[in-house]
């Protein structure tokens, strides 16, 4: 049997742009091993070109995976609430940006109205976060959120501490481990991982 069959996930993205094409790849992992993924891009990811990509790349690059169009408004995506038909919903990337919107009850884009939809529900929302404040000003908004009931974090550690000491980003590839574990109510462990030890082994 398929680690997720029959498991459906709202994966959502947002505009960490150098951490898409990791994420891609954990999304295709999610569809091989049986999951059912609803899509949904930020304003930014949908509408953004940069050197890692442009937005129509995206798109494609979603579409091939999920075979369905992402959702790309808060219109499209107020209906998971009252529907109630998501097992999960990860943000991944989560930036910062989001990360403080989420930690404020901000509700100002298709992916922050998603997670509002999936929290009503007392649904699992997993974050995987990338975001260069992470240790600065979003420090205390990754406090509030680790304490909130319902939300679950990839685990996560400081990606280059010598030049950038304040970034933090989760561990991609252990998503889908994340995401088994919320689905059963539980925070994955060790929450923080630094990427020397990672790479060590």
């Amino acid at each position: 049997m398929l680690k997720f069959e029959g498991v459906k996930i709202g994966f959502a993205l947002t505009g960490s742009h150098c951490t898409l094409n990791e994420v891609f790849g954990v999304m295709k992992n999610l569809v091989e091993e049986g999951a059912e993924i609803v899509p949904i891009m930020s304003h930014v990811v949908n509408a953004t070109d940069t050197r890692f990509g442009k937005a129509d790349q995206w798109k494609k690059k979603c579409f091939d995976i999920c075979g369905k169009e992402a959702l790309c408004t808060i219109n499209d995506v107020e209906p998971i609430g009252p529907a109630r038909e998501l097992d999960c919903l990860v943000i991944a990337p989560c930036t910062g940006n989001t990360v403080a919107k989420l930690a404020g009850g901000i509700t100002d884009s298709p992916v922050l109205m998603a997670a509002k939809a999936q929290l009503r529900n007392a649904g699992s929302v997993v974050l995987a976060i990338a975001t260069n404040d992470g240790l600065g000003a979003n420090a205390k908004n990754i406090g509030l959120l680790l304490g909130q009931k319902n939300i679950y974090f990839v685990p996560f550690g400081q990606d280059n501490p010598w030049q950038k000491a304040n970034s933090l980003i989760a561990h991609m590839h252990k998503i889908p481990e994340t995401i088994f574990f919320a689905c059963q109510r539980k925070q994955i462990q060790p929450v923080l991982e630094d990427f020397l030890t990672q790479e060590a082994k």
